[in-house]
């Protein structure tokens, strides 16, 4: 790992996005709640949650971090589901890696919840969207 030692404690916060497409006839079944797993959307919700706290377990080289926010969305679209995850901690380094993680271990989670309808989903676009703090500044995807 890299030694982040002499790095100040600072606010940091991360957000980060993904999109998973389902075929219209499972989207319908997930959305109306008749899949045998249960409700997509929340359990999805919460494995992201769990993902975001345990990230340096899955990711080798990441720090462990004191998370004080870990809010997870998952938004129906007319094609699937829109994930978003919102990391905060006051740390040394950020929690990128944080928001990243929640949003694909939920979008993994749906994936697993529809397949038994759905064997063509597509997980996408899976990106940091913003992060505050720490040495770098602010950064905003445009």
């Amino acid at each position: 790992m890299v030694d982040v030692s002499a790095k100040p404690v600072t606010s940091r916060e991360a957000v980060a996005r993904c999109r998973i497409r389902i075929a219209p006839a499972a989207l319908r079944l997930a959305l109306s709640g008749r899949l045998p797993k249960g409700g997509v959307a929340e359990v999805a919700r919460l494995a992201g949650i769990l993902a975001a706290k345990r990230t340096a377990e899955a990711i080798p080289l990441c720090h462990p971090l004191p998370l004080t926010l870990v809010d997870v969305d998952v938004r129906p679209r007319r094609d699937g589901f829109e994930i978003e995850a919102r990391v905060r901690t006051e740390a040394r380094t950020g929690a990128e890696m944080e928001a990243l993680h929640a949003v694909a271990v939920a979008a993994l989670t749906v994936y697993d919840m529809v397949k038994a309808a759905d064997k063509t989903m597509t997980i996408t676009d899976i990106r940091l969207v913003k992060k505050t703090g720490g040495k770098s500044g602010a950064y905003i995807r445009r």
